[in-house]
């Protein structure tokens, strides 16, 4: 049985933190490594629009940050909120989809699907200690819907190993993002502002 004050204790503990925030900032610069031909190939006015996961990394990587410096900003860790589980999740559907129809898992799949996993995770288990009520998920929703629309619309989602699921993935991306808001504001609710 997990003791949940003990473990909160762990996971707000600043020598853990810092651990924490170095692991995602090598995690958010690897990946950001990981989509630079994407964005040499891809204009430079969408450029903001083609990390995903890593740009939703960095956001949890500055809210640890802002924790370790006795700060907070709600809108940051919403998005860092929103972004990780959507992104963490997406990736490991998607690498999912890939393995069951290839018959074949390799191991930088296998390390994608652990990295985007604790993307998802790590966001929901520091839910405790975040400040945001669910007046600023409209926020949310805005960056996840028309980022959702630019992938999709203007071809700039993540490369995928083929075009086999685009149409499928085209389809469900804006459907777990709806979902991905509806769970925070169920994780959320009965916050406040001032809390």
């Amino acid at each position: 049985m997990v003791n949940w004050s003990m473990l909160k204790l762990l996971l707000m503990n600043r020598p853990f933190l810092w651990l924490l925030f170095l692991f995602n900032l090598l995690g958010s610069i690897y990946g950001f490594y990981w989509y630079g031909n994407q964005m040499a190939d891809t204009p430079w006015y969408w450029n903001f629009f083609v990390p995903d996961s890593p740009t939703s990394s960095s956001f949890f990587t500055l809210v640890v940050l802002l924790w370790l410096l006795r700060r907070t900003s709600p809108v940051l860790e919403m998005l860092s909120m929103v972004t990780n589980i959507k992104y963490g999740i997406w990736a490991c559907g998607v690498i999912i989809t890939y393995w069951s129809a290839n018959g074949t898992v390799d191991a930088i799949d296998l390390m994608l699907m652990l990295s985007h996993g604790a993307m998802a995770v790590e966001v929901v288990l520091y839910n405790f200690n975040y400040k945001f009520d669910r007046s600023v998920l409209w926020i949310g929703a805005c960056w996840l819907l028309f980022n959702d629309f630019v992938d999709y619309v203007y071809g700039i989602h993540p490369w995928l190993q083929d075009e086999r699921f685009t149409a499928d993935i085209q389809f469900w991306t804006p459907m777990l993002s709806l979902a991905v808001l509806v769970f925070v504001a169920l994780l959320r609710r009965g916050t406040a502002r001032s809390k």
